[in-house]
């Protein structure tokens, strides 16, 4: 077997499949990324862990058939030093060559019969815009729970309805939700899945990067979490295995109603959070006193180091103070996507929801929604 190829396409693919391997491999084998050249002069770079897969199929220069597997972490950093010439990959015998200008490696292979088959792609669901997709998860993620003892928090509800996506995620301490529109295959389909957080936002940061559309392809196997969700574009492709689909039912944990709602501008309100969060232990609040035309944010109390800044508001309803974890608010703002964020509240106890944008009526700028829950206030 043996390949030539521009550097740079071949770091940026192996990179991309890299990312998919598992840091501790259960087997050896499992550290490897399997490269394949066809008898279509094309090169094939997958990775596989048993929940995750990842493929990259790209055009050679010359090529001659083959397949060979070889440590996938060293492979990336290898191709990601070399210098910016072309790249000829050769197998001899028990060994891989990597030669680029003057530079030269020597891998050694792994038996590529031990190497799992990676899964079939599932049936194609439907399309949407790369960049659209990679902005939507990315807003929902950062609500996903980090603790996998509560696996189902760990990850992000896909509900398809026709036209409809809605992504959901929730640690129990915030929520975060987000609607986008798609191109179904068929305009009455209509799923569930739930998606491992930290692999889908990977995911989409991913393909969001290749300026085409990303196509969804969904299966399911009668709804015990067997299932399985791909993605592709532009001639990457990835699968991984579904979870439980039980999830809280969030909806109803999102208030209609609220007493209170403030405009400010999102840069201003962050960078004022971050630095009175400074004297703020790790799940110590910042304290936020709205009043008409000023909300005043304060952090630490008594013996403590102590921050105190004022900002101008657009804010309508009875005067009210709230608390909220900083990092929890920090990660909504950076997630609205919008100059102006909007908080909406009700009591200083009750859940409050960031949106971007000042919405002309109520009915508006809701295609996302953080809902945080406040810290009580002492005394």
């Amino acid at each position: 077997m043996m390949f030539r190829i521009e550097r740079d396409v071949l770091a940026e693919a192996v990179a991309w499949t890299a990312r998919s391997l598992p840091a501790r491999p259960s087997v050896p084998v499992l550290a490897g990324m399997r490269m394949e050249v066809t008898e279509g002069q094309q090169l094939k770079l997958s990775g596989f862990d048993y929940e995750v897969s990842a493929e990259v199929t790209l055009e050679v220069h010359t090529g001659e058939p083959g397949v060979v597997l070889v440590s996938g972490k060293l492979l990336a950093e290898i191709t990601r030093a070399l210098p910016a010439q072309p790249v000829d990959f050769v197998v001899e015998g028990a060994k891989a060559v990597v030669t680029c200008g003057s530079a030269r490696f020597t891998l050694l292979t792994m038996p590529v019969e031990d190497y799992p088959s990676l899964p079939a792609m599932p049936p194609a669901a439907g399309r949407v815009g790369s960049d659209v997709f990679a902005s939507a998860v990315g807003q929902v993620a950062v609500a996903a729970g980090r603790d996998d003892t509560l696996p189902m928090l760990t990850g992000v509800r896909m509900e398809i309805e026709g036209d409809t996506v809605t992504l959901a995620a929730t640690d129990r301490y915030r929520l975060a939700v987000r609607e986008l529109k798609w191109q179904p295959g068929q305009p009455d389909f209509a799923a569930i899945a739930m998606i491992p957080g930290k692999t889908l936002a990977d995911t989409a940061k991913a393909l969001g990067t290749t300026g085409a559309e990303v196509e969804i392809a969904l299966s399911s196997a009668g709804g015990t979490g067997e299932g399985m969700i791909g993605f592709s574009s532009a001639g990457r492709r990835t699968t991984t295995r579904l979870l439980d689909p039980e999830f809280p039912k969030y909806r109803s944990l999102l208030p209609t109603e609220f007493s209170a709602h403030a405009d400010l501008s999102t840069s201003s309100f962050v960078e004022a959070v971050k630095r009175v969060a400074l004297v703020a232990e790790r799940n110590t609040p910042v304290r936020l006193a709205f009043r008409s035309g000023e909300v005043v944010l304060e952090a630490g109390s008594g013996d403590e180091a102590q921050a105190v800044e004022a900002l101008p508001v657009d804010y309508e309803g009875e005067e009210m103070n709230i608390a909220f974890n900083h990092q929890f608010l920090l990660e909504g703002l950076g997630a609205i996507d919008s100059d102006i964020a909007r908080l909406q509240m009700t009591t200083s106890t009750k859940p409050a929801i960031l949106t971007g944008g000042k919405p002309v009526d109520e009915g508006a700028g809701t295609d996302y929604r953080y809902l945080i829950m406040p810290i009580r206030l002492s005394g």
